[in-house]
């Protein structure tokens, strides 16, 4: 079967991917679209460290093709989306609701995958960019079959990390402020779960200006280049913060733009060694700064909790699809996410 792998040289596109049957608690998914998120760019440059060889892709949705023993809640034929987080079920952080913080869905990748005598490692326990992938059970969201599975691929990263974030980490509250810098997959759906949460005003920061047409559709109420015009619009300071690039340089003007009992959320990825600075004397008005994975959400709830906004209008998926690629495009996918030319860019298989 064909999928990107990549092993430390350049991902490319292969044919020759097998993968292994399903056993006890996991479930076999044929990928139908799958999103190329930066999390996978950045496992290509090298910002997320990860063993190679890998099969790439974090971001699907596809039709269930097998179960493994004990898997009772999908069943072959029902369309579905994936997360990322194979987590465990049953320790203290997923018993308290908090699967993003279960160890056994963090750095303990499996390698379900083989071409030729080698195997290949899943990345972030999931590898949609192959026509067939093998998850965990836990994984699989089962979605009504009217949501087109190339919007509904969106659902397990760019949806749950953004949208989450607001919902579930930083609980915005009707009429507080938020302030989105980065205006790319994650920030639009960080828009608008502003959006949905009823917050006033939420002002997007970007320095391009082509992204503001988007950015007023997802739920920006005003936009601009850069964070010293927020300042114009919000004079105190802002409820919220959000920081969707990966940069120190935004993560310190995240803080900077806080009012008093503000929050600054942190969601874009910089090299797993970098360090940000901010003024301690300033976290003394109630400041806090917060890390968010995953949205800090709990994709069984939150994923169906998401299909039924769209079906109801008031989520938005089909829009966050820029483009759509046929996965032996990845190269030409892969270089219009890099240079900020689509909000989110889907391979089709």
């Amino acid at each position: 079967m064909r999928g990107v792998i990549f092993d430390g040289t350049a991902p490319r596109v292969v044919e020759d991917l097998e993968v292994r049957d399903p056993g006890p608690g996991e479930v076999l998914v044929r990928i139908a679209a799958a999103g190329l998120c930066h999390s996978d760019l950045s496992v290509i440059d090298g910002t997320i460290p990860f063993p190679l060889p890998v099969v790439l892709g974090h971001e699907g949705a596809g039709v269930v093709e097998e179960i493994g023993a004990g898997v009772t809640h999908v069943a072959p034929g029902d369309h579905v989306a994936l997360s990322t987080l194979a987590n465990c079920g049953t320790c203290a952080d997923c018993a308290r609701g908090r699967p993003t913080m279960c160890r056994a869905a963090i750095g303990r990748p499996t390698r379900p995958f083989r071409r030729g005598d080698e195997r290949l490692y899943n990345f972030a326990s999931n590898s949609a960019f192959a026509e067939r992938t093998l998850v965990t059970a836990v994984q699989v969201v089962r979605i009504p079959e009217e949501i087109p599975l190339v919007s509904a691929a969106l659902i397990g990263c760019a949806v749950l990390t953004g949208v989450g974030a607001v919902l579930n980490r930083a609980k915005v509250d009707r009429g507080e402020s938020v302030v989105v810098i980065g205006s790319g997959g994650i920030g639009l759906n960080v828009l608008q779960g502003a959006r949905i949460a009823g917050a006033f005003p939420v002002v997007a920061v970007d320095s391009n200006p082509a992204k503001e047409p988007l950015a007023r559709r997802f739920g920006a109420t005003h936009f601009v280049p850069s964070a010293d015009a927020v300042r114009e619009i919000l004079p105190t300071g802002a409820d919220h913060a959000f920081e969707c690039v990966g940069s120190t340089r935004l993560i310190r003007q995240a803080v900077d733009l806080l009012d008093r009992h503000g929050q600054a959320v942190l969601l874009g990825v910089p090299p797993a060694d970098a360090e940000a600075a901010f003024r301690v004397s300033s976290m003394y008005l109630d400041k806090s700064i917060l890390g968010c994975r995953y949205g800090t959400s709990r994709p069984q709830a939150d994923i169906a909790l998401y299909a039924d906004l769209y079906r109801q209008g008031l989520l938005l998926l089909d829009e966050l699809v820029s483009r759509t690629y046929p996965l032996e495009d990845f190269a030409k996918a892969a270089d219009d996410a890099h240079h900020g030319r689509v909000a989110r860019a889907v391979l089709t298989f």
